[in-house]
């Protein structure tokens, strides 16, 4: 073996194992199955539609808090993980929904959802996103249709 063969080894080894190490690592994180229909209950109990939308779902005792309020659910091209939507209820500046900028987010460009880390139990938390992520649905990605080049 070469000296750079041996360097790409090397190199492979580290960075396969520096992200999967330290006390900050995501390793081990899992959170017990949740209740979906319990987690429709949390929706309305912590009045997530003031400020959401979710296709098939409507309370008119909640008063609107955006104008532009953040849609959950629908079609995506992409699957929305359980560890996407846990962050985004307990960390919601993390990731900013593109669409809603300008009504969603402070002037300093944090997120206007209040802290709910304080509020909303644990077990809360496990049904909202279990309920939340039955409601999104992939849809695969349309590609632009070409004719033939000559």
């Amino acid at each position: 073996m070469n000296k750079y063969s041996v360097l790409l080894m090397a190199i492979g080894v580290i960075s396969l194992t520096a992200c999967d190490s330290g006390p900050d690592s995501p390793r081990g994180f899992s959170l017990p199955e949740g209740d979906a229909v319990k987690g429709e209950q949390v929706l309305v109990k912590h009045q997530c539609l003031a400020c959401h939308t979710l296709e098939g779902v409507s309370v008119e005792t909640i008063e609107p808090e955006l104008q532009l309020r953040v849609q959950l659910g629908g079609e995506a091209t992409k699957v929305t993980t359980y560890a996407e939507l846990v962050t985004s209820i307990i960390n919601p500046s993390h990731k900013i929904a593109k669409g809603y900028m300008l009504d969603a987010i402070t002037d300093s460009g944090m997120s206007k959802m209040r802290n709910y880390n304080d509020v909303m139990t644990v077990t809360e938390l496990v049904d909202l996103v279990t309920y939340l992520q039955s409601k999104y649905k992939v849809k695969p990605y349309e590609y632009t249709p070409y004719g033939r080049y000559y």
